[in-house]
């Protein structure tokens, strides 16, 4: 089924390069690097030894990107398909017991390093999985992955989404399609805790949907009863509809994307929920913020949930002032006593900066807040003990 060349080189660590392999974190940067024996290509597997020759594991050899190893076994074992799809079907039974049921038919399946699978991304919605290979070694994988997922799942497709920027640091090429099962015919449908919610899983964010936060979306619901709530950056409109499921009495939502405030409207209407309890505004949330503001809009409840504002670590500086004057304007229009639900997807920005720049705001604005709970990824985003890497989303739930 695979396609890679196992054991087509050996990479030679610097002398103390070893520990954080040791400890089996999954990266091997190309400056802990001695040297490379038998010019191994893009996404073959290797032997890595340290400085002595002790064998330290085995992993998938990335020429072109400055994370020149992504590990696959931290022992002598040889890898083979029947590992990887081992771990493809550990990865399927886990979600299974924590997250899919009737209710629920949608979670990411596989999530890459944490999975013990570097560079796959896998999200399901109802009978179609989205599979995403961001590195040169998820390349190689790719067809085990997907007769694993075939295996352990009745799927009337696999799609393929892996165009993200991130394969340009891999040196390939984006690329997307029907990999198996029947063609897409439009959008597929997926449940989150009972709710219906239509996917563009062929031109979507990311691979449609943000399964990410589902266990704040949940939050938001069970807060919502009574209370008028904005929703900035909603996208589809996760948040909005999980708020009028909650018994929110009406739902401002602000997108700059006309197509994903449409979907988001027709998600909103599937689930039942009548036009004049929820409105969708288009434009640039920074300036929607404000224009509410100066008209005299106050809200019970406000959710914050933008891009990526820092992709790399020289840009957190920056983004920390994007965070703290999004805040700053979503805490300004907030009744006494009011929510504020503020995330970050930056990996750049770690948790105990992010709280930092959260009572920055609070105190700019002169809205002294509560901490009344951490936010973060939901279940099916199981993070390894071994790579914090994977813990890229962070939030909190303040009270004004």
């Amino acid at each position: 089924m695979s396609s890679w060349n196992v054991d087509a080189g050996v990479v030679r660590l610097k002398p103390g390069k070893d520990k954080a392999i040791r400890r089996r974190h999954p990266w091997i940067f190309s400056g802990a690097i001695a040297g490379v024996d038998n010019d191994p290509k893009s996404g073959d597997v290797v032997v890595v030894k340290d400085a002595f020759g002790a064998v330290l594991g085995r992993g998938c050899f990335s020429p072109s990107s400055q994370i020149r190893v992504r590990m696959l076994t931290f022992d002598a074992a040889v890898v083979d398909d029947a590992l990887i799809f081992a771990r493809v079907k550990h990865a399927v039974r886990l979600r299974q017991a924590l997250v899919l049921d009737e209710q629920t038919t949608s979670a990411r399946l596989i999530f890459a390093e944490s999975d013990g699978l570097p560079g796959v991304i896998v999200d399901l919605y109802g009978d179609t999985a989205v599979m995403q290979c961001q590195s040169a070694g998820a390349e190689r994988m790719r067809d085990v992955v997907v007769a694993g997922l075939l295996e352990a799942l009745k799927l009337g497709r696999v799609y393929e989404r892996s165009d993200a920027d991130i394969r340009t640091l891999e040196g390939l090429l984006p690329r997307k399609g029907l990999l198996r099962g029947a063609p897409l015919s439009g959008l597929v449908s997926m449940k989150e805790h009972g709710l219906r919610f239509d996917v563009d899983v062929d031109a979507g964010h990311k691979t449609g949907f943000y399964l990410d936060q589902r266990d704040s979306r949940q939050q938001l619901r069970e807060v919502a009863r009574g209370r008028k709530v904005l929703n900035c950056f909603c996208y589809t409109g996760g948040f909005s509809v999980a708020a009028l499921a909650g018994g929110a009495t009406s739902v401002v939502s602000v997108d700059s994307s006309q197509p994903a405030l449409e979907l988001g409207q027709q998600n909103a209407l599937h689930n039942g929920f009548a036009d004049d309890k929820h409105e969708w505004l288009r434009g640039d949330c920074f300036e929607v913020l404000k224009g509410l503001k100066e008209d005299g809009e106050r809200f019970d409840v406000v959710v914050l949930d933008p891009p990526k504002f820092a992709a790399k670590a020289e840009h957190r500086d920056r983004a920390a002032r994007a965070y703290k004057d999004l805040m700053i304007r979503g805490l300004s229009l907030l009744n006494e006593g009011g929510l504020l639900f503020t995330f970050s997807c930056s990996g750049a920005v770690e948790r105990a900066f992010f709280r930092l720049i959260a009572a920055q705001a609070a105190f700019e604005a002169q809205r002294p807040c509560q901490v009344v709970a951490e936010l973060g990824h939901a279940k099916c985003h199981p993070v390894s003990t071994s790579f914090p890497e994977g813990e890229y989303l962070k939030g909190l739930l303040l009270a004004v």
